[in-house]
């Protein structure tokens, strides 16, 4: 399980914007990172539409933002479009990423056991170590709580 003050998973995947976005590459700049279990469902839709709103206020903090679950490109390309998303969506189809982070966890709902991404959230540093880390997201007010965040790195 990771914790604050540790070396943040090194990861290359697709990204909306094109081409690939890798961890490293972003060195120098703080970088948030939303998991979040599926495209176009409400909660995703409101977390992804508040990231997307306040992109260019974590820009101005120093930030780069970056939202990744386990749909395909051809979904998230679908879902930013649908809903005029800013915010680049990364594709995690084989939970590599999920699992390196410990997003990828057994649920249940309604009685039934199945596998999926907790909703959460990580902060990184500059040098690449996690700064904070938000697990079990409830989306009123994250947005808002992770902007502050970035603003005190």
């Amino acid at each position: 399980m990771l914790d604050v003050s540790d070396p943040a998973p090194s990861f290359t995947l697709p990204s909306t914007e094109g081409g690939e976005v890798s961890l490293d590459s972003l060195r120098g700049s703080a970088v948030v990172l939303f998991f979040y279990p599926r495209d176009d469902t409400p909660g995703c839709t409101k977390e992804s539409i508040g990231f997307s709103e306040a992109l260019q206020a974590f820009a101005d903090a120093g930030a780069k933002v970056y939202g990744i679950s386990r749909d395909t490109m051809a979904k998230h390309e679908k879902f930013t479009a649908k809903h005029g998303l800013t915010t680049p969506l990364l594709s995690d189809a084989d939970s590599t990423v999920c699992e390196d982070y410990g997003v990828w966890k057994e649920k249940n709902l309604y009685g039934k056991k199945h596998w999926g991404i907790e909703r959460s959230t990580f902060l990184i540093d500059a040098e690449g170590h996690i700064a904070r880390i938000w697990r079990k997201v409830k989306v009123p007010g994250h947005v808002e709580e992770v902007l502050e965040a970035v603003k005190a790195l």
